[in-house]
């Protein structure tokens, strides 16, 4: 067999393209929402430079900021601890149980390739009042719980907590695809060899497909976390951050400040914050797994 040899130059000039194209989408705009978050602009008119102002700002004197943190971790949480373990379980379940499985798989995932405007208008339809044909009062009325009804979106105290149940609706299909096809590729025979030694059902799943699952898992934690840390669209067709900022996050407190208010500056500041979160949930996250996969294997 022949070994082409490749000059290091002639790698780099094939490279080189590519490479300059990810910089440009990724590191730049990174680079430039950092040195926006150094001004006092408004995006339109004339900046003034004024350092590290807006983030002092924003880590000291803002009474929204850190509840919009909040906010964003406790979706995060969420979707972590509530909507994978339910995924991982469902796509237990389907392999274990379902023969034909395409329609099945095909139905959980229909939500997510709904149109956010259309799933957010939809649940905003559901949880109106009685009077005005929402779903789940009526439902609490028929049944006699009266008292259990609630102006869903608009009461302070339950509002995210509305949202985040629509946000764990619409993305868990998606997750019982990912970890369903991690199960798929699980060789059979090692099933078999397990129930021959006895190891048969759940005992089998504990043993055996949690440990192999482990680094499909953690691309649904990854995307699980990230993805609720950027969540942005479904809050701004719902509530658009309301009531009183009761269900701002960080992208929508960013936004508001960047196009409502005109704090275009501050805005950026807020967006480099959450850059710099992404990132290190990123390496805290691959680093665990990373102990895991290590444990396991």
């Amino acid at each position: 067999m022949k070994v082409i040899r490749v000059s290091s130059w002639t790698i780099a000039a094939f490279v080189l393209p590519c490479l300059l194209l990810y910089v440009s989408l990724v590191f730049a705009p990174i680079i430039v929402s950092v040195y926006n978050g150094m001004l006092d602009w408004n995006g339109i008119g004339v900046s003034k430079f004024v350092g590290l102002a807006n983030f002092e700002k924003m880590f000291t004197d803002d009474s929204l900021f850190w509840p919009a943190v909040r906010r964003t971790f406790l979706l995060a949480g969420f979707s972590m601890l509530v909507q994978l373990p339910i995924a991982l379980f469902v796509a237990i379940l389907i392999s274990r149980f379902v023969r034909r499985t395409g329609f099945l798989i095909s139905s959980y995932f229909l939500p997510v390739i709904l149109s956010v405007a259309v799933i957010g208008q939809l649940w905003k339809t559901i949880y109106n009042p009685a009077s005005m044909g929402g779903m789940i009062n009526q439902i609490l009325i028929k049944l006699g719980l009266d008292s259990w009804t609630h102006s869903w979106l608009t009461e302070p105290k339950i509002a995210l907590y509305s949202i985040i149940l629509v946000a764990l609706w619409q993305y868990l299909g998606y997750h019982i695809l990912i970890q369903f096809t991690g199960i798929q590729n699980i060789p059979a025979d090692i099933y078999e060899a397990a129930k021959i030694d006895g190891a048969s059902g759940f005992k089998a799943d504990r043993y055996i497909t949690l440990p192999l699952i482990v680094p499909i898992f953690k691309i649904s934690v990854v995307l699980s976390f990230i993805g609720s840390l950027q969540s942005f669209d479904l809050i701004m067709v719902m509530t658009g951050g309301g009531p009183a900022h009761a269900t701002d996050v960080l992208a929508s407190y960013m936004y508001n400040m960047s196009f409502l208010s005109m704090k275009y500056g501050y805005g950026s500041a807020i967006a480099s914050f959450l850059v710099v979160v992404c990132l290190a949930a990123t390496v805290v996250i691959n680093l665990l797994f990373n102990r895991l996969d290590k444990r396991f294997s």
